[in-house]
């Protein structure tokens, strides 16, 4: 099995997690903003004190950065801050599972968003997946009770929300693709880790400048859940780590597609932890994206 597959799997473990830990935040104590800024401030310093700890350790030096890296990193960085934000305001509108469904639209954007930027290129069959992937988001596309044609549905906040934040987290990817290629090492691991490192500490400080300029409360109450924002921390650590890792061995519209299994795990956080309920399109739709996935695994 290449190494990107179960890199991608707990990379969605991972994340499944974070969102639990934010979703909760963002209903109990923290903002939209807040919720988002406490993964990128509780993560960076336990990433620059692991890299540090791992350059010294192994005797490497940190490899040399050029302006490509910094320009793809602040772009995949800013696209983030503006997608997870999206994220967690679209957990106010539908529940858990159907959230991340709507924030699945990213993969088959990356697909054209890698093609046009990085020139990357899928196979047939990963497209095929793709699509079928996109046809399951768009079974999804009608909030309970809507009236009308399904695309009349796509312009209520819920789905305006969820494709926002997949175009955002679409040009993330590639972004984050683009600036760990720049990175001079043969080592994919440690590119991954420069490229997190710089890209989360760019998002800290972008933050919490904001914060302090337009809401120092929200900055108050960041530090006041600390002891449970530290935990978004340390997942949103270990899954942004594993998706550079992944994005750094293959195409990133192909980690994406793989990464949908995130839905099987919103799914189960959906039901077992916040007692919501998932009606039949919904099951349906989330099936459909489970077909895509089960190809995407054979053609990888």
């Amino acid at each position: 099995m290449p190494l990107w597959i179960p890199v991608t799997l707990a990379a969605a473990a991972f994340q499944t997690v974070r969102f639990m830990l934010q979703k909760s935040l963002s209903a109990a104590r923290l903002s939209a903003e807040g919720a988002t800024f406490s993964r990128f401030v509780y993560s960076a310093p336990l990433i620059l004190a692991l890299l540090a700890l791992w350059l010294a350790g192994s005797g490497r030096a940190l490899p040399d950065l050029t302006p490509a890296f910094w320009a793809y990193g602040a772009a995949g960085g800013l696209a983030q801050i503006l997608a997870t934000i999206c994220v967690v305001l679209l957990f106010k509108q539908r529940n858990f599972a159907v959230g991340i469904t709507f924030k699945k639209t990213e993969v088959i954007q990356t697909a054209i968003v890698g093609l046009v930027v990085l020139g990357d290129t899928v196979s047939a069959g990963a497209l095929l997946a793709i699509v079928i992937g996109l046809a399951a988001v768009l079974l999804l596309s009608r909030t309970p009770g809507g009236e009308g044609a399904w695309w009349r549905q796509l312009t209520n906040r819920a789905s305006a929300l969820g494709l926002g934040s997949g175009v955002l987290f679409a040009f993330s990817a590639v972004g984050y693709r683009g600036a760990s290629l720049q990175v001079a090492s043969d080592e994919p691991a440690l590119r991954a880790a420069v490229t997190l490192a710089a890209v989360v500490t760019m998002q800290t400080l972008a933050m919490g400048a904001w914060l302090l300029w337009r809401d120092r409360a929200e900055l108050r109450a960041v530090w006041a859940a600390r002891r449970s924002a530290v935990f978004i921390g340390l997942f949103s650590m270990a899954g942004s780590f594993c998706w550079f890792w992944a994005f750094t061995l293959q195409n990133a519209a192909y980690v994406k597609a793989l990464g949908q299994v995130e839905l099987i795990f919103s799914l189960m956080a959906s039901t077992l932890f916040f007692r919501e309920r998932i009606t039949g399109r919904e099951i349906a739709g989330m099936s459909l994206l489970g077909v895509s996935i089960l190809l995407l695994v054979g053609l990888g």
